[in-house]
């Protein structure tokens, strides 16, 4: 495996391992950042861990016109209950995909020096987010990377049934993206109409 020194470029695709890591260490600087979601690649890690640069051989992606809504939530959708607002409450919604509860085990990832990166993409205009209101209360949310018309959606939340959702199907109707990158793969965002394609594939519209 190879460990990234001070300059920002990464190794070729074809130092992936099976499991879809490209690289080790570096760090999270925003010409890092930036370049490696340039180049299809992410990090995942945990508190303590170096960090670990993915770029896996599938690809989890949204076409936006592929977007499943059903009935119920159409109805949601039709009752207006519900505010959406757009980079309004960026630090407030990756604080809380770090906190909040999840069932999915997936929440820790967000380490204080990667929610902090992220803050400072956002302050950038890189990182973007979709908050999700209740009255006056930010029930859901997510955030993500713009880059050329890609959307690399990193994390989301719900206090509510189906807020995520809601910011989700927002993302995909509202805005014009050629793609939502999930990632990897999930059944939550499978049922939502995201799937798998190859990463050739995906970086050939990411690069395009």
């Amino acid at each position: 495996m190879i460990w990234l020194t001070e300059t920002i470029e990464f190794p070729g695709y074809d130092c992936t391992s099976e499991e879809g890591v490209i690289a080790l260490g570096g760090d999270l600087s925003v010409e890092r950042l930036t370049h490696a979601y340039k180049n299809g690649i992410f990090p995942w890690f945990s508190d303590n861990d170096p960090i670990v640069w993915y770029c896996p051989f599938e690809r989890m992606v949204l076409f936006p016109a592929e977007i499943k809504i059903s009935k119920s939530m159409q109805k949601i959708i039709n009752k207006n209950e519900f505010t959406i607002t757009e980079n309004t409450a960026f630090e407030a919604v990756i604080y809380n995909c770090k906190n909040i509860d999840r069932n999915d085990g997936f929440g820790t990832w967000i380490t204080n020096d990667m929610e902090q990166a992220y803050i400072n993409l956002h302050k950038k205009g890189i990182a973007k987010s979709i908050e999700v209101w209740f009255k006056d209360e930010l029930v859901g949310g997510l955030y993500g990377v713009e880059i050329n018309h890609i959307f690399c959606g990193e994390s989301m939340f719900s206090k509510v049934s189906n807020a995520s959702k809601l910011a989700f199907m927002h993302l995909a109707k509202n805005k014009n993206y050629k793609l939502i990158d999930c990632q990897i793969h999930n059944e939550h965002l499978a049922s939502l109409g995201a799937r798998e394609i190859d990463r050739s594939l995906f970086l050939n519209i990411l690069k395009g």
